[in-house]
């Protein structure tokens, strides 16, 4: 590839749900870590885990499986919880195990919206195709903000 070419190249942090895989934007990630004690918070919605006590700072954990509607699983030695930070809001959320690191040219990225025009979907920044895969882009900040609301 020409240096020219790489200038719509992307890269995400590709991790799983189940058996689906999803990306999230590789600059709004901070660390991935192994999962740890959670603390509960009173009167937060369920998919809201608690919060961590990483290095010191306090950081809320979204449960993912929660948030998607997918049923409850152990979690394992795989289980992670990948640090996000947006704007100045920093959370962690919590994933099955993370893949890998991919990097997507934006042409491999296709919209859902002529797939569905479902606001409740606005939280999926589209899906990237790598030869057979298809791993569903997050776009965090809705995920976030669509609770706020």
């Amino acid at each position: 590839m020409e240096g020219s070419m790489n200038t719509n190249l992307k890269q995400f942090v590709v991790f799983l749900l189940g058996k689906e895989e999803y990306g999230v934007d590789i600059q709004k990630v901070t660390t991935i870590e192994k999962i740890m004690t959670i603390a509960r918070v009173p009167k937060t919605p369920d998919y809201i885990r608690g919060v961590i006590n990483l290095r010191g700072e306090i950081i809320p954990t979204f449960d993912l499986r929660k948030k998607f509607g997918l049923p409850q699983v152990e979690e394992t030695e795989d289980t992670r919880i990948i640090i996000v930070k947006i704007e100045e809001v920093v959370f962690g959320i919590i994933v099955d195990a993370v893949m890998e690191v991919l990097q997507l040219d934006e042409e491999a990225v296709e919209s859902i919206t002529n797939i569905t025009s479902d606001v409740s979907m606005d939280y999926i920044l589209g899906v990237g195709k790598i030869g057979d895969r298809i791993v569903t882009l997050l776009n965090l900040e809705k995920l976030i903000v669509s609770d706020a609301g």
